[in-house]
């Protein structure tokens, strides 16, 4: 797409002439996974054969990314024990933190940029993994990813935006700059993404008790809100399976694990499954459900 393309363009100009941490910015749905493959592959073309560390959160990113760039031809290792392999033979390298940071030796000092997936989320494993990088090689890159630049208590990530403007509501940001921003705007203007509709909604739950303790709501108040409310919520569900009978799929997020257990009561059996972290505990098992919903095996 034009926009991933323009992205890459910004990330390959901007390692071109600094060492300083880059980001860019890319609203959900923007494909950041095939940027984070053009950007690899162009550092591994340029840089003589050194290697490419693509760190991601979880394994399931981690397997998202590199299926991406084996599009481009090129091999690429996974290293990450969630994802059940370490391997470090091929320049380009896609991992999780920990497993990374347990592998250092092994990439020694042929890392030649480090690109962050979820950069927002940066912790100090990755933190480390990049300085011991940096030991070895001072002038490694560092690009991030993400569509959430803002953390709630220290701002934004980064120090200028991509217009080279001072961004004021920044404390002590890791990346100089954002190199590039793909908005939502920019994807629901160029047809990339679905317009929101919302829609009349015949009842709904009192969250006027709702207790909030940090950035997150407690989980009695949360059960106090959402369950044990039997008619009510099968009023909700009556309503949604009338507004989602000409769809060809239909997703109901649910507050808590007994909330969806009350809503499964309400939906029709045959058509209907539930994943919840206590009843699919199993990767395997969750993304089976996943693949039989998107090939319509269920409503």
């Amino acid at each position: 797409r034009p926009y991933q393309q323009e992205a890459f363009q910004a990330a390959a100009d901007w390692i071109k002439v600094s060492t300083e941490p880059g980001v860019i910015e890319a609203a959900t749905a923007s494909g950041k996974s095939h940027i984070v493959a053009a950007i690899a592959e162009f550092v591994y073309r340029v840089s003589g054969g050194l290697s490419v560390l693509c760190i991601a959160p979880n394994s399931d990113l981690v397997l998202q990314n590199r299926e991406k760039y084996l599009l481009t031809g090129n091999p690429a290792s996974i290293l990450s024990a969630s994802a059940g392999d370490k391997c470090t033979r091929h320049a380009v390298i896609f991992g999780t933190p920990l497993t990374v940071k347990n592998n250092l030796a092994r990439l020694a000092d042929r890392v030649a940029c480090v690109v962050l997936d979820e950069a927002h989320g940066l912790t100090p494993t990755v933190i480390e993994v990049i300085e011991k990088l940096r030991a070895k090689r001072p002038k490694v890159r560092v690009l991030g990813l993400t569509a959430t630049p803002y953390r709630m208590g220290t701002g934004y990530i980064y120090e200028f935006d991509s217009n080279n403007r001072f961004v004021e509501q920044a404390i002590d940001p890791y990346f100089k700059k954002q190199i590039y921003h793909i908005s939502a705007h920019l994807l629901l203007s160029q047809g990339y993404l679905t317009r929101p509709l919302i829609g009349v909604v015949n009842e709904s739950y009192d969250t006027s008790e709702l207790v909030l303790v940090g950035d997150k709501y407690t989980p009695d108040s949360l059960d106090r809100a959402f369950t044990g409310k039997g008619r009510l919520t099968a009023e909700i569900v009556a309503d949604i399976v009338s507004h989602g009978a000409h769809r060809m799929g239909v997703m109901i997020f649910a507050a808590t694990v007994r909330h969806a257990q009350e809503i499964m009561e309400s939906l029709p059996p045959e058509l209907s499954m539930m994943i919840g972290g206590d009843i699919n505990t199993k990767k395997a098992d969750r993304k089976k459900l996943v693949d039989r919903y998107r090939a319509r095996g269920f409503k």
